[in-house]
C-alpha cells in the first residue's frame, strides 16, 4: 500500500525579507517509536534549509495509526516544494528506511566553504541533496552540485561536511 501526503508553501525565496521572522521548532536528535516489542528509529537532521526541516517535522508528527494493518509493506511518501521523503514500514508498522531527496535548497556552510575554497570564481548553479537511513543508521548524506565558471561546468559530489567525494565531470 502506498500513501502520499503533500503540502505546499507560498514561499518562493527563503532569503526574502518576509521570511526573516519564520520560526521552526527544534527537531529532536533522534525519534524513537515503540512498535510492540521493537522500536522504530528516525534521525532528523539539523539542516539549514527550512524546506528540509519542515518536511522532517511533518514526517515526525505523522501518525501512522492502524493504516498499515493487513499489508506486508507500507510506503509513505511526503512532498513539499523542494523535496520528497519516502518511508517504508514493515507489516508490524516498524520503520525500515527513509529516503529524502531535495533540490535547490540552502546548502550547509561546510559545503559552501568547500566549493568556494576548492573552486574560487565558480558559482553553484544547481544542487541536489540525498539523505538516506535504515534501521536508525545513516546510509547516505551527500550533495550533488553543479558549478559553473564562464562557459565551463563541473559536477561534484560532496559529503555533508564539505569533503569532495568525486568530481563527476
Amino acid at each position: 500500500m502506498t500513501t502520499t501526503l503533500s503540502f505546499s508553501q507560498n514561499r518562493n525565496n527563503l532569503s526574502d525579507s518576509n521570511n526573516d521572522n519564520l520560526e521552526l521548532r527544534e527537531l529532536p536528535e533522534i525519534v524513537l517509536t515503540k512498535i510492540g516489542d521493537d522500536f522504530s528509529i528516525y534521525l532528523p537532521e539539523k539542516h539549514p534549509d527550512l524546506y528540509v526541516q519542515q518536511l522532517q517535522d511533518f514526517f515526525i508528527s505523522y501518525d501512522l495509526g492502524k493504516d498499515f494493518e493487513g499489508y506486508d509493506n507500507y510506503l509513505v511518501i511526503m512532498k513539499n516544494d523542494k523535496g520528497v521523503l519516502t518511508a517504508r514500514y514493515n507489516e508490524k508498522g516498524k520503520l525500515i528506511n527513509v529516503i529524502e531527496k531535495y533540490e535547490s535548497i540552502i546548502l550547509p556552510n561546510e559545503v559552501l566553504y568547500s566549493v568556494s575554497k576548492n573552486f574560487p570564481g565558480w558559482d553553484i548553479v544547481k544542487d541536489k541533496y540525498l539523505y538516506a537511513q535504515s534501521d536508525g543508521h545513516i546510509d547516505k548524506k551527500e550533495y550533488s552540485i553543479k558549478i559553473k565558471n564562464d562557459k565551463k561546468t563541473k559536477r561534484l559530489l560532496l559529503s555533508s561536511n564539505g569533503e569532495i567525494l568525486k568530481g563527476l565531470d
